[in-house]
């Protein structure tokens, strides 16, 4: 039989414990032909084969980031990005370069914000947005995505100047003078802002709303959002990813997605769930059993459900069992617990999958107890239900993820020993006693518990290796943080074969072994031979989703 497609000369890492290792592979008409050493695999050029040349690098199965927000991230890589911006001048200078050159924008929209952008110890407020830019709305994104500033001319166009009520676990900061501090906390707060701006706030509208665009979009919007996407998978396909977990969802991306996908244009198979939100009946999951019953495909398709119960540490909105260091808050429940307990329940109830963003301590024990109710309602079965991040995790409940067979979804560059955000800013919202079990990445494994690996993109970006890096070579910060690095072969397996189990596709991808779909990145570097806080320098070089090559260096 002839091979579409060969590599020939690579170190392959296969996560096939019956072949772990191989130099070179075949593909024929999507799928992988054989695997195993270059002569052999060679035979079965033909004339009109395609044949990559590894030249040493490593070969794996296609990376798959569990965790994104694919419309999100997409558009993103057109905004003004503030990352590593520090102070007002430099923040002044970045946006009013900006706002220059998009004179039409109802607001001026940056991302990436650092929460100590003004300097340490500095507090964001609308009245030094304004000295950034006097005569214009502006406003701007944390990293995290939970918390936006806005100019006093942004909150007056929204009516927010004054205060408003807005939904359970969001908030409108207010200053002593009772106006608007400027700070926008959670998705009910900075929604309308986010309405605003170029892409009318669509691209996090599946989050924010769980819904799709009231009104419509217009075909010139709809044209605008796809070409977005399509942009956002050529940057996620050349990163060697080849599969997708959104994060947020609503029929409208599965609409733009199934027209990529008619177009050709599809290059990253994406998974997209239902989003059930604080405010919605139970009666809304007719919606998700609709939307699993569409979508079924190999390359989009939906079945999960997504929740939130918490924020995050840094704006003290992540959910936890005692008040944070010198504040008399505990976080914000997104739900109420009855609620939130009922909608696991149900969601159990109809076979959905259930992935929670849990933060705190008492937002992650809150989840757990949730899904030891469904189980305990419904009946145990293989639910693979998950909690993502899992940042202040009480010692307590390390092991129930195991009792209960929860996935621990992981982003390795959101901790503060990641090397991506200064540490300081968990680290001062913490009580010492919570930091040892904090990104406890390795004492989940070790307890047995499924880990998965995914960046949650635009949080940060969706590049690979800066990921790897951060399991595999985090700042070492000393006691009482404690030491949670990944071997390199955990990490790749937690982001391609375990991420292909999570989704419950082990017996279709995830390993490079004969009768497995053709998903396939090729590095330019062994990275096994590479030391580990020299990883970033491999990069891919060629990137295979189905037999079809979607990035080629």
């Amino acid at each position: 039989m002839t091979a579409d497609l060969i590599i020939l000369n690579g170190h392959l890492i296969t996560f096939d414990p019956d072949q772990p290792s191989a130099s070179a592979l075949a593909v024929k008409t999507g799928k992988i032909l054989a695997v195993g050493k270059n002569p052999e695999i060679k035979a079965l050029a033909g004339p009109e084969t395609k044949i990559i040349d590894a030249a040493g690098g490593t070969v794996l199965p296609g990376f798959i980031d569990s965790h994104v927000h694919l419309f999100g991230g997409s558009v993103e890589l057109d905004y003004l990005n503030l990352y590593g911006v520090q102070g007002l001048d430099e923040l002044a200078a970045k946006v009013q370069a900006w706002a220059a050159d998009c004179p039409d924008d109802a607001v001026v929209f940056a991302v990436q914000a650092d929460y100590s952008i003004l300097g340490p110890g500095q507090v964001t407020t609308r009245q030094a947005l304004d000295l950034v830019l006097p005569d214009r709305p502006f406003a701007m994104f944390a990293p995290d995505h939970h918390t936006m500033w806005a100019n006093t001319k942004a909150l007056e166009l929204v009516g927010f100047l004054h205060g408003k009520q807005v939904d359970k676990g969001s908030e409108i900061m207010m200053a002593a003078d009772g106006t608007a501090s400027g700070e926008l906390r959670e998705p009910a707060a900075y929604g309308p802002v986010l309405a605003l701006t170029r892409f009318g706030g669509r691209d996090l509208l599946g989050m924010v709303t769980g819904a799709d665009p009231v009104p419509p979009a217009t075909p010139e919007q709809r044209a605008l959002d796809k070409a977005a996407i399509a942009k956002g998978l050529r940057h996620c396909a050349a990163q060697g990813i080849t599969g997708l977990h959104n994060m947020d969802g609503n029929f409208y991306q599965l609409e733009l997605l199934s027209e990529l996908e008619a177009d050709g244009d599809l290059l990253c198979r994406v998974e997209v769930p239902f989003h059930f939100k604080n405010f919605d009946q139970i009666s809304r999951f007719e919606e998700a059993v609709e939307m699993r019953a569409k979508y079924q495909g190999d390359w989009i398709w939906c079945s999960r459900v997504k929740m939130f119960i918490d924020g995050v540490v840094e704006s003290s909105t992540a959910l936890m069992l005692e008040p944070y260091p010198g504040l008399d808050t505990i976080g914000d429940a997104v739900f109420e617990q009855a609620h939130f307990n009922a909608a696991i329940v149900k969601a159990d109830e109809l076979g959905l999958q259930v992935a929670v963003h849990a933060i705190g301590d008492r937002g992650i024990r809150w989840t757990l107890d949730a899904y030891e109710l469904a189980r305990t309602t419904n009946g145990v079965r293989d639910s693979r239900h998950r909690i993502e991040h899992i940042e202040v995790l009480h010692s307590d409940d390390l092991p129930r993820f195991k009792q209960l067979d929860v996935v621990a979804s992981i982003q390795p560059g959101h901790a503060p020993f990641g090397g991506v955000f200064p540490s300081e800013g968990v680290e001062k919202m913490l009580h010492p006693a919570q930091i040892p079990t904090a990104y406890a990445w390795q004492d989940l494994r070790d307890s047995g518990v499924p880990v998965i690996f995914s960046t949650d993109w635009p949080v940060i970006g969706v590049e690979v290796m800066p990921s790897v890096k951060a399991a595999i070579a985090p700042v070492q910060l000393g006691a009482p943080w404690r030491d949670q690095t990944q071997s390199l072969l955990d990490t790749l397996e937690s982001y391609t074969a375990m991420n292909a189990w999570v989704e419950f596709n082990e017996g279709k991808k995830g390993r490079l072994m004969p009768g497995m779909l053709a998903d396939i990145a090729v590095m330019s570097h062994d990275l096994q031979a590479l030391a580990p806080a020299e990883i970033t320098t491999a990069s891919c070089v060629a990137t295979i989703a189905g037999g079809r090559v979607t990035y080629e260096a």
